[in-house]
């Protein structure tokens, strides 16, 4: 199949309409292009020209296999929990550019405290921004990082909160962010 090429869907699947961050259904036969594949979502663009997000784990409606979030035993490995939590940060992605929210400079602060039950397991507090006050993806983008962050082992408690100050501006973003998005 070529690059540019429609699939049609094998199944009603779930989407999140973008910028909106509405859920909608596209009935199966729909016929969508893939734009961009990261963080275990695809971003895809209807025949009609609507971009919407599909979850990895509906990946076998458009032909592809599905991608679960669950990190592997070996992404777990001689970690510490704060690392797996950026690591799972940084798997995602605004679905209208390539670049993950860590990446981005929307993570403003991450907290893990012990909870007293179960024993052993911890509570993780995220602040995080959008690029813009407006954007309809706040949601759909708080919610990815608190599922991510909810499967890591030891997790028993996930709060991601969206913040507004000090207000987000370009010179939060990493230098490879910069680069990518041609900003310098």
């Amino acid at each position: 199949m070529a690059e540019n090429e429609y699939i049609q869907l094998s199944r009603d699947c779930e989407v999140v309409q973008i910028p909106s961050g509405t859920k909608a259904t596209l009935p199966k036969g729909s016929k969508v292009r893939i734009a961009q594949s990261l963080g275990g979502t695809y971003t895809v663009m209807t025949e009609y020209g609507y971009m919407v997000r599909i979850s990895g784990e509906d990946g076998d409606a458009i032909g592809k296999e599905k991608i679960s979030a669950v990190p592997s035993p070996e992404a777990l490995k001689d970690k510490s929990l704060e690392d797996l939590v950026w690591d799972q940060l940084r798997t995602c992605y605004d679905p209208e550019i390539p670049i993950n929210i860590v990446e981005l400079g929307l993570i403003y602060d991450l907290k893990i405290t012990p909870l007293a039950k179960p024993e052993g397991s911890f509570k993780v507090d995220v602040k995080m921004t959008l690029t813009a006050p407006g954007c309809g993806m706040g949601d759909a983008l708080r919610r990815d990082a608190q599922e991510k962050i909810a499967r890591l082992p030891n997790v028993g408690e996930v709060n991601v909160e969206l913040v507004w100050e000090p207000a987000w501006n370009q010179s939060r973003m990493s230098e490879a962010a910069r680069l990518k998005l041609g900003i310098m």
